[in-house]
């Protein structure tokens, strides 16, 4: 059972369906280490191989084994400008599924029907592919390319409802579905009712007769086309956490955040403008934050004339800032929101109107009376009149069905699930939890934050899953 129908998800059904990698005899791979790994047994599947083994040595733009062999053998020298095909043939082999839910809010694609369709993707679009069906070729079909090599969030958000369909996984698909609770359960305190359908559905691949084994209830409810909510219980032997990190944006945790024209997603601005709240005659917006969302809302705010007060805690020429870190050629429209960030200050005016950046600056409080009360590094404080207030400094995931909102299956178990600074703690070669088995976490959840990355994750739980099924060929 899979929590979160994201690209992680998709990618799990696909792996999950029967459908299984060898490595392409005639390919030659530009890693000659690898190259003659994938030699050495090239009639056996990768989900059969030992992925520690083949990923031995490999050096990329992740810390994760898995997610760099797998990323390097489905794009092989992609971070060398190079187009050199994959080295992976796929074959499918109904034999070796293994029967399984995908459970999701959204339609296939998950956190990515929640952007704003025209936002550029941060990475290559050719990144954003699923295996076996590369983007670009999707594309194509609709006769597009690529800006600057780069995808909007609605064509991600179509692609991967497109390749649910086209790779025949919607059975296992299970949309408007919410999760409310994830506990262990032992197979004899169910009822007899519930161990039948248990077994007819693991399609005799698990083992039940032990009483005492201990077994995932999961329960939530269903969201029907009359709106109304249907509870369901099912049981799991295995449970997929990757339910990503959009749920939950973070607050700053000061008085007044609560009131109505403090909003946590930049979602608000945009229908702000199309109802007519908020105009280029308002009072300025404030955005908070230093991050690619906050860079977004500043240029849906430039474009539509909007004034805004721009505050955020680090120095403009801070390494840590993600501006410092993209090559400006490929990302041009982050580094103009850069370039208005340190010459559009409070101290000197620049040239561009209706902008002020506030760097090293901290929000103390929000007014009723929509005033805001900034303070700099040296403790001068400012008060600003404002029509809306967006805080777009990141965001959490959303674990509350998990006892203890997860935070037990952390690195660091006396702090909350995050990321980037205490991602859940997985086995690298399995991504099964290391607290508690049966239990998987993958992309964000596990640290791994980018498309083409989180995919490793998928094929390291799918050989897991063959092998515990026994569904590996002698």
């Amino acid at each position: 059972l899979f929590l979160g129908n994201g690209p992680s998800g998709i990618c799990l059904s696909y792996l999950l369906s029967g459908y299984v990698p060898y490595f392409k005899r005639e390919s030659l791979h530009p890693h000659s280490i690898l190259q003659r790994k994938l030699e050495e047994a090239p009639d056996v599947s990768i989900l059969d191989q030992d992925l520690e083994y083949l990923s031995e040595g490999l050096e990329g733009r992740s810390h994760s084994p898995m997610a760099l062999l797998f990323d390097t053998l489905l794009r092989p020298d992609t971070d060398f400008g190079g187009t050199t095909e994959s080295v992976l043939t796929w074959w499918h082999e109904p034999s070796r599924a293994i029967p399984h839910l995908v459970l999701g809010k959204n339609p296939p694609g998950g956190a990515w029907h929640s952007i704003e369709g025209s936002v550029i993707t941060l990475s290559r679009g050719e990144w954003m592919g699923l295996p076996d069906l590369p983007f670009k070729d999707w594309l194509r079909q609709k006769r597009r390319g690529l800006r600057n090599d780069r995808a909007t969030a609605e064509d991600i958000a179509q692609y991967y409802q497109y390749y649910v369909v086209a790779k025949g996984l919607q059975k296992n698909f299970r949309c408007g579905t919410v999760v409310t609770s994830v506990r262990k359960v032992t197979v004899e305190s169910i009822s007899n009712h519930a161990q039948k359908d248990l077994q007819q559905g693991s399609d005799s691949l698990w083992n039940f007769t032990e009483e005492n084994m201990e077994i995932f209830k999961v329960d939530g409810y269903f969201k029907n086309a009359e709106g109304d909510k249907e509870p369901f219980s099912i049981y799991a032997q295995n449970v997929v956490l990757a339910t990503g990190t959009y749920d939950r944006p973070t607050w700053l945790r000061v008085k007044g955040e609560n009131l109505s024209y403090v909003h946590h997603q930049l979602s608000a601005l945009e229908e702000a403008v199309k109802d007519g709240s908020i105009s280029i005659m308002s009072d300025p917006v404030l955005i908070v934050g230093a991050g690619l969302t906050a860079a977004d809302a500043i240029l849906f705010a430039h474009y539509c004339n909007i004034p805004v007060i721009h505050a955020f805690r680090r120095r403009v020429n801070d390494p840590g800032l993600i501006f410092n870190q993209l090559p400006k050629m490929m990302y041009p429209e982050y580094h103009k929101v850069h370039q208005m960030m340190k010459e559009q200050t409070a101290a000197c005016s620049g040239p561009y109107e209706s902008y002020i950046s506030l760097p090293e600056h901290h929000v103390l409080s929000f007014g009723k009376d929509k005033k805001c009360i900034l303070q700099d590094k040296n403790g001068y404080q400012k008060v600003y009149k404002i029509s809306m207030a967006l805080v777009l400094t990141g965001s959490n995931p959303n674990l509350s069905f998990l006892p203890n909102n997860g935070i037990d299956l952390a690195m660091d178990c006396d702090q909350p699930v995050n990321p980037k600074r205490n991602p859940i703690d997985v086995d690298p070669f399995t991504y099964e939890c290391t607290q508690e088995k049966g239990l998987y976490a993958l992309g964000p959840l596990a640290g791994d934050n980018f498309v083409r990355f989180v995919q490793g994750g998928a094929l390291a739980v799918a050989s897991s899953l063959l092998k515990k099924a026994n569904k590996n060929p002698p």
